[in-house]
């Protein structure tokens, strides 16, 4: 049997999930990721982020989302490195409270490409590979029989109709 040809992987169009609570930080982190990412392709409606109380102790109450994609292609080796960006970005963000400093933004990078969603985490689990530099990768949603597929780890507002449109709009770039 003949051995596989090793090629190297198609372009993929990157994304930031972003979960905040004030706006002007939202701007501020919109314009970072624009210098890094280049021009925004499409963006999500705002939606109220009521899926779990999980950031609320650290970021307050009333925590809105937005999923923002970027329109140049990327190489998919590249998710560590852009992960590693957004977790300065949320630490130059970062306020203190209480002797300690509190994100005021949360952001989550990611790339979507013909097949699937993959999200970059600091968090090992046994469903993720790791990618460099402590960062974890993890297909988070499939693109099968023409719309986009959770698996049991998915979280749930990448379940939802907006993420799918989202998603869906990105992929079709």
């Amino acid at each position: 049997m003949p051995m596989g040809e090793i090629k190297g992987p198609e372009s993929v169009k990157v994304f930031a999930g972003v979960l905040y609570r004030d706006e002007a930080v939202l701007e501020r982190a919109v314009a970072e990721l624009r210098k890094r990412l280049g021009k925004i392709a499409v963006k999500s409606p705002v939606y109220d982020f009521t899926f779990t109380d999980y950031y609320e102790k650290e970021m307050g109450a009333g925590l809105k989302k937005v999923f923002i994609g970027f329109e140049a292609p990327a190489d998919p080796g590249r998710l560590a490195e852009i992960k590693v960006a957004t977790n300065e970005m949320e630490d130059r963000f970062s306020v203190p409270s209480g002797g300690v400093r509190k994100r005021a933004v949360n952001i989550d990078p990611g790339y979507v490409d013909s097949a699937k969603v993959v999200l970059a985490t600091t968090k090992d689990r046994g469903h993720r590979i790791y990618l460099g530099s402590g960062v974890y990768g993890e297909v988070t949603l499939i693109y099968s029989g023409g719309r986009w597929q959770p698996l049991p780890w998915t979280y749930p507002d990448y379940r939802t109709s907006l993420a799918s449109r989202f998603f869906t709009g990105l992929r079709n770039l």
